[in-house]
């Protein structure tokens, strides 16, 4: 289903909603992030893929998440996430600690319709005191009975959240090698993805493009953000914008500054709808 903007994709997610979001190095979508607080949305649980970026920065910043799973928050070579690391210190979002492998892990499992995933290289880590729901269980094939792995449970997000450079007229959305996002389509209950630009064709039936893309069967609906991964890369089509992030991280540093970023960079454009 193509929608006619990424606010329509956002208008989607209610509040509550858990959504797998891709790291600033895979293909998110930064436009429904800014969809997402210009629509208002409030108590957002978020699942970084492995980890967490700018997209989710400026949600927290925002106030629309509640809750973030995820094994790193950071700008890369920008720092920490200065909204983030506000929010935790005051209190207003809960955080569970994850690993890379583990949120892998469980978004596989819920892919492959099973309940848990075992995975053994966190064990002897401080992170099993804190997730009460991972079990530590004795091999059942181990002769002695002496060997010990973890299970994680499956991990089924309501919403995919990501940005692809284009979608063809069959609603097929082609990825090209970054198939982690894939993977948490396929784990989702639904998936919302911002394309650079709509195509004619089906990527399915060219052999040159069917290995990058993923089927319309896992794509809920599509709509074209045209830089709609922007500050991160997008594949070959553009680079990373280091000075935009460097920018938003001297800015957001305070509330005020913040507010003043998100006021300059993503309300004025429901506020120039509003007078058109």
């Amino acid at each position: 289903m193509m929608l006619p903007s990424a606010d329509a994709l956002a208008a989607l997610v209610p509040d509550g909603a858990l959504l797998a979001m891709p790291p600033d190095n895979s293909l998110p979508s930064v436009a429904i992030a800014k969809a997402l607080i210009r629509r208002g949305a409030r108590n957002l649980r978020l699942l970084g893929v492995p980890v967490s970026g700018f997209a989710t920065d400026i949600l927290i910043g925002a106030g629309c998440v509640a809750e973030l799973e995820t094994s790193a928050v950071s700008l890369g070579e920008a720092g920490f996430a200065p909204r983030f690391s506000a929010a935790l210190r005051e209190g207003r979002i809960v955080v569970r600690d994850a690993t890379c492998p583990a949120i892998h892990s469980m978004l596989q499992a819920s892919e492959k319709g099973i309940p848990f995933m075992p995975l053994r290289g966190i064990i002897g880590s401080d992170i099993l005191a804190n997730r009460s729901d991972w079990k530590v269980v004795p091999n059942p094939f181990a002769e002695d009975g002496m060997d010990p792995i973890v299970l994680l449970p499956a991990r089924q997000p309501d919403f995919a959240i990501f940005h692809a450079a284009m979608a063809d007229s069959e609603g097929n959305v082609w990825l090209g090698r970054r198939r982690e996002c894939a993977t948490i389509a396929h784990a989702s209950k639904a998936a919302l993805v911002t394309v650079e630009r709509l195509v004619e064709g089906n990527f399915l039936e060219d052999e040159r493009m069917a290995a990058g893309a993923i089927s319309s069967t896992y794509v809920t609906a599509t709509a074209i953000a045209e830089r709609g991964a922007r500050p991160a890369a997008l594949l070959d089509e553009y680079g990373f914008d280091a000075a935009y992030v460097a920018d938003y991280a001297r800015a957001a540093k305070t509330e005020e500054g913040f507010r003043a970023w998100l006021d300059r960079e993503v309300l004025h454009t429901a506020r120039k709808a509003a007078a058109a």
